[in-house]
């Protein structure tokens, strides 16, 4: 499995970050899990003991050994996420795509659920002190506030929070203590018999499963934040986080034991487990912790939605580097959606209870998704066989059943879940459907061959200039290579004529601040190739980048900087540089199925709200051209045209021709 040594480092300015970002979805799990598995159910020793019990080895078999011991070792060059592993194994089968595309969706869609149930799970606390408190008002200041200073990047973030998640954990765990200490028989809820007769002897055991996973849809997000805060740190912190988890479950499983037979009604044994002179600083804290929760799925949403915009599977955003460490990013776009999402979901459900049933369905599915990818992940690795056998049957069997309890909760508010999922699903499926027919269609020709005709049209003045310098940015991978779109443009669409014809090429680099260039010469003083080598922090500004080039290689006398206007070129004046870029259109020749034909037109649409070229590369749009170029996709042959010939006005031509 991969190595490296970045990811493996561990500091305690790491954990503090790792603490602060990362935990806050499953750290504030202890919120509200025993207070939804017993919001329809008596208190009873036989659920007490069989939950707490399903809570602790959930936690253990599918957080710790799942994802900490296992699924963060699949790291792409140190980034994590769904999107991040499909990259590692899309070369095992085209079909991976799905689990991808579903598994992304669905974590997107958990990233709109999970702020608003965490921030109001903490709020509606403060009904203990005052009960007519409007709850609403506050939790869309809170997270009003959280979305707004995500473009200070996550390290800042993490590193404000890391101490407020330590104080957080530390406090779970002495609540806990309280409780635990003159009731230890709570202990033996750890014993997973009793999870066993809670899934298959009670009447009610599905439904409650379906709270329980509540505890550990965090999991995910230690996956998709392994860029920000690397394993080392995960795994190390991990340890300190589910011990104080376990231990303030089973504080609370302790104070329930005191009212069995009793209905649990509006109390929150979370809160309840609290001295009444720790009421408020608890509500405080819990509220500040609440806030990192959403933090959690936020920071990953944006690795998510990055990570699938290098694999064409959403539209092109701007993505920002706020800090030296890669990992740390910002996408603006993704943050006001997800601001959006989470006002809406708060005005429609307005209290935590009532969004109970829209969590935890969108994350299940995400698990599911990874399963499947990373056990094609271990055949990549050439594990054994029966042991990937063994590691799918294990996981989809727990996870399926985590499934089908959530589904029961479709009716009660699941469907959001879904619905949100099935638009961003739909979204990728059109944008990477769009994209791979568009690439398939995307002709490549000899450079070398339209070299010549290229020379001729640069002499020939009887052709209008169109610039002394012309730049073209080409996705050619290779020097002699060029699309079949831009040799239309310059000689089919509009003769372009100038002194000097230039191809650029950026590729990103997985280093910083790498700025370097290459020169291919494919005509001397006529026809250049360059070749940007950018490191991925460094902003693409091609226009300042491109000045600079001729400025170095004017100094070398390789080409010429000034106009060819005589009167110019006498004052020294530089000759003027147009760039053009080329826009595809699907042309009206296209015959395409109806479904495919669906497919092209959404995926034109998603365009028109996709990060545009000019902006993509920097360019100064005082001289950018764009052209439009048609984009055929298998043009019709088959049709019938026949020519009908009129006799009476054909007459006088073969009598004028006869003379």
């Amino acid at each position: 499995m991969s190595d490296h040594s970045s990811t493996n480092r561990v500091s305690p300015a790491g954990l503090l970050v790792a603490l602060g970002i990362i935990y806050g979805d499953i750290g504030t799990s202890p919120l509200y899990v025993l207070k939804a598995v017993f919001s329809s159910e008596p208190i009873s020793e036989e659920v007490i003991l069989g939950s707490l019990s399903c809570i602790f080895w959930t936690l253990t078999v599918l957080t710790t050994v799942k994802y900490v011991l296992l699924t963060l070792r699949a790291d792409n060059r140190g980034e994590g996420g769904i999107f991040a592993l499909y990259a590692l194994v899309r070369k095992n089968a085209r079909w991976l795509l799905v689990p991808a595309i579903i598994g992304g969706s669905a974590l997107l869609a958990d990233g709109i659920i999970t702020p608003p149930i965490s921030v109001s799970s903490a709020v509606e606390g403060l009904r203990k002190l005052s009960p007519d408190i409007a709850t609403v008002p506050i939790v869309l200041l809170i997270l009003s506030a959280l979305f707004s200073v995500q473009h200070f990047g996550t390290g800042i973030v993490g590193r404000s929070f890391g101490p407020v998640m330590l104080g957080w954990f530390l406090m779970l765990f002495t609540l806990g203590m309280v409780w635990i200490v003159p009731n230890p028989s709570i202990i033996h809820a750890l014993n997973p018999v009793h999870a066993f007769q809670l899934l298959f002897l009670h009447h009610n055991g599905f439904w409650i499963l379906g709270a329980v996973f509540l505890c550990t849809t965090g999991a995910e997000a230690l996956y998709s934040d392994l860029g920000h805060c690397g394993r080392g740190n995960i795994q190390t912190s991990w340890m300190f986080v589910k011990t104080a988890l376990v231990i303030n479950y089973l504080g609370q499983g302790a104070w329930l034991l005191g009212h069995v037979g009793e209905s649990l009604g509006d109390r929150n044994p979370f809160f309840e487990i609290m001295p009444p002179w720790f009421l408020l600083p608890g509500i405080i804290i819990a509220t500040l912790a609440t806030i990192i929760a959403s933090q959690a799925l936020i920071s990953g949403s944006f690795t998510l939605a990055t990570e699938a915009m290098r694999l064409s599977v959403i539209p092109k955003a701007r993505v920002v580097y706020p800090s030296e460490l890669k990992g740390q990013i910002y996408v603006p776009t993704v943050n006001l959606l997800l601001f959006l999402g989470c006002v809406l979901i708060v005005l429609h459900f307005r209290e935590s209870s009532n969004m109970e049933a829209a969590y935890g369905l969108a994350i299940t599915l995400t698990m599911l998704m990874t399963t499947v990818l990373f056990s094609n992940y271990l055949l990549r690795r050439h594990i054994p066989k029966v042991l990937v056998g063994a590691y799918l049957l294990v996981y989809l069997s727990l996870e399926g059943g985590f499934l089908f309890a959530n589904l029961l909760k479709l009716h009660h508010g699941g469907w959001v879940t879904l619905l949100i999922g099935s638009g961003v699903a739909t979204v990728m499926f059109l944008w990477n459907s769009g994209s791979r027919l568009k690439m398939a269609y995307t002709d490549y020709e000899s450079l070398p061959q339209h070299l010549p005709s290229l020379d001729l049209l640069s002499r020939d003045e009887r052709v209008p200039k169109y610039a002394t310098h012309l730049v073209y940015m080409t996705g050619a991978p290779f020097p002699k290579l060029i699309e079949s779109k831009i040799i239309f443009s310059l000689f089919h669409l509009y003769p372009k004529r100038a002194d000097v014809y230039w191809f650029l090429h950026v590729n990103v680099l997985d280093v910083p601040y790498t700025t370097e260039y290459e020169v291919t010469t494919l005509v001397p003083n006529k026809v250049f190739r360059i070749d940007f080598n950018l490191g991925f922090r460094v902003e693409p500004r091609v226009n300042l980048f491109f000045k600079r080039v001729l400025e170095e290689m004017s100094d070398r006398g390789e080409v010429d900087p000034l106009s060819r206007y005589e009167s110019l070129r006498s004052t020294g004046i530089a000759g003027d540089v147009r760039f053009v870029v080329l826009h595809k259109e699907l042309s009206h020749e296209s015959d395409l199925p109806w479904f495919d034909k669906l497919t092209m037109e959404g995926y034109f649409l998603l365009r028109k709200v996709s990060l545009t070229e000019e902006k993509s590369f920097g360019l100064d749009t005082s001289s950018v051209a764009k052209e439009l170029v048609p984009l055929v996709l298998s043009p019709a042959k088959d049709f019938n045209l026949t020519r009908v010939e009129d006799e009476v006005t054909m007459a006088p031509v073969h009598s004028a021709l006869s003379h």
